[in-house]
């Protein structure tokens, strides 16, 4: 599920309202030529559905799967993704630039 940016928050306390565990996602940092700001933001629920974007889709399928292990085991997370990183390679930023993302489960 894609949508506004503007409504991640928004959307996320809805999800949880409504009973499904959420995680978010945050850019806490970048370097270079990064696909998103810093402050952008993911929410992903247990069953995969998101809203939102880390890296305009260039890795949000590892954090997607990150997001869903921290619902999981409660434990937050400082992923980082660049082009010396080969799983950054795998997942697909090549833009140039690096990111670290913070992902932390929400109650």
């Amino acid at each position: 599920m894609t949508a506004d940016h503007d409504k991640v928050l928004e959307t996320a306390a809805d999800w949880l309202a409504e009973g499904h565990p959420v995680a978010l996602a945050t850019v806490i940092k970048t370097w270079g030529s990064a696909p998103r700001p810093t402050g952008s933001q993911l929410a992903v629920r247990k069953d995969g559905t998101f809203v939102g974007s880390v890296s305009g889709g260039c890795v949000e399928g590892a954090v997607i799967t990150e997001a869903i292990d921290a619902i999981t085991d409660g434990k937050p997370r400082k992923l980082s993704f660049g082009v010396t990183n080969d799983e950054a390679w795998q997942v697909g930023l090549a833009c140039g630039g690096q990111i670290e993302i913070f992902v932390e489960r929400v109650d």
